[in-house]
């Protein structure tokens, strides 16, 4: 059943993914397709779409809270992706993950900042 959550939350996923965020809802088809509607009704129709912080913002924090957890390299490759497709820059993400190594640690700032590396050479390549 399609809801207005589950449209809103698609069309905010596009907006900040593109195509990439059906990747993961594909992933998630033969395990776990009610948590893919969750993440897509909850995550992005009710807390991506509210309108106090830009989607910028958003996602600087959406980078910060993923470097500092320090174990989760894939959620936060494919947040690197959505901070740059909403403008922020890559010196912008570099600030940001550096940062973190004062309230996170050494090793998760590392850990972040070559996550960054990658996603950084990967775009190039597809330039």
């Amino acid at each position: 059943m399609t809801t207005e959550r589950y449209e809103r939350g698609l069309a905010k996923l596009h907006e900040i993914d593109g195509k990439a965020g059906d990747a993961v809802l594909e992933a998630l088809a033969d395990i776990a397709p009610d948590f893919a509607r969750l993440l897509i009704e909850f995550g992005f129709g009710d807390i991506y779409s509210r309108p106090t912080l830009d989607l910028r913002s958003k996602e600087i924090a959406v980078v910060a809270a993923l470097t500092a957890m320090g174990t989760a390299a894939p959620q936060l490759k494919v947040h690197l992706n959505a901070a740059l497709n909403v403008g922020v820059s890559r010196d912008e993400i570099v600030e940001t993950i550096m940062l973190m190594g004062i309230y996170a640690g050494f090793p998760a700032a590392l850990n972040g900042l070559f996550a960054a590396k990658t996603v950084f050479a990967e775009r190039e390549l597809m330039a």
